[in-house]
């Protein structure tokens, strides 16, 4: 019997310690977990770690080499994205998820996944790590979907408050992964303007809507329903992913932006809709952003709402 959502995490992702008064701390996911515990219906299944192989499908070899010398000892990759001794094994669990997601909705074990993982994703490039991410799961679980055929033409969406100019440059010259991106501009990582669109082969696959601080739920949807669902129908993807970021939360201490715990579950609907439309309900979520407890634990809420 197939189910309609599966959730996917592990306690060990709390041991990636950013340290004290890091926004991207372990409470994040402890206070999700929490929440999940609550309701005796709903199963959280622990991920596999994605292997070297998987990773290196998206990641380059040379930047693999540099973190896997990091693992099991405090380190940095920049001012903001810090490592513990267990960060590196968190980051493969991370990657995992998002992997053993793909696969459950591949094999119709269940009709949409939401992998709840830190670190986030979306930042991290092919060579390099930023903005509070390792790896960029759900890119390397477009690439998965791809290498293995599960999926020939992959649309990503990301929500999240900040651009997700890994993934947008990751696939920026191909034109088999279509890039949706809305977010807040300007705003780190200064990246995602709507001219960018892609290039050489891949010249029309990216699409970004930058937004002014202060923008609410029908700013969103809105943006989501002009730019969007056009898109997606002239790309007519086989599999949906999402960066699922929820800083652009009217709590949220990151960003500006005004959307409610009922503002994310609409947008969660729409793709939810869109992927039922173009590729068979096949959709893939990754936890990215959302740093304030109350607003990601509401807004989570929402969209596994949506999405059940």
């Amino acid at each position: 019997m197939t189910s309609p959502l599966a959730l996917f995490s592990d306690p060990f992702l709390l041991r990636h310690d950013t340290g004290a008064g890091h926004p991207e701390r372990p409470a994040r996911l402890e206070r999700l977990l929490a929440d999940l515990a609550d309701d005796p219906e709903r199963t959280v299944s622990s991920p596999r770690e994605a292997e070297r192989e998987e990773l290196e499908r998206f990641h380059t070899a040379a930047y693999l080499d540099e973190v896997d010398a990091l693992a099991g000892r405090p380190s940095q990759l920049d001012p903001d994205t810090v490592l513990s001794e267990d960060s590196v094994r968190a980051a493969r669990l991370a990657a995992g998820a998002c992997l053993d997601g793909l696969d459950a909705v591949v094999e119709g074990e269940a009709a949409r996944a939401f992998a709840l993982v830190r670190p986030p994703g979306h930042h991290a490039e092919r060579h390099v790590g930023m903005g509070f991410c390792i790896y960029n799961n759900i890119a390397v679980a477009a690439e998965a979907a791809r290498a293995t055929g599960a999926a020939k033409r992959v649309l990503i969406v990301d929500w999240d408050v900040h651009h997700g100019n890994g993934t947008a440059h990751g696939f920026d010259e191909r034109a088999d992964v279509f890039v949706f991106n809305v977010h807040q501009a300007p705003l780190y990582p200064g990246t995602g303007r709507a001219d960018e669109r892609g290039t050489g082969a891949g010249a029309g696959f990216t699409l970004n809507v930058p937004l002014a601080a202060g923008a609410n739920d029908s700013t969103y949807l809105r943006a989501l329903e002009e730019h969007l669902i056009p898109a997606a129908a002239a790309f007519a993807p086989d599999l949906v992913l999402v960066s699922a970021g929820f800083d652009a939360h009217q709590r949220d201490p990151l960003g500006g932006m005004r959307v409610s715990d009922a503002g994310f579950g609409d947008m969660a609907a729409l793709v939810r809709e869109l992927a039922d439309t173009h590729a068979g309900g096949r959709l893939v979520a990754a936890l990215e952003g959302g740093y304030d407890l109350d607003g990601l634990s509401g807004a989570v809420g929402a969209v596994i709402a949506a999405w059940e």
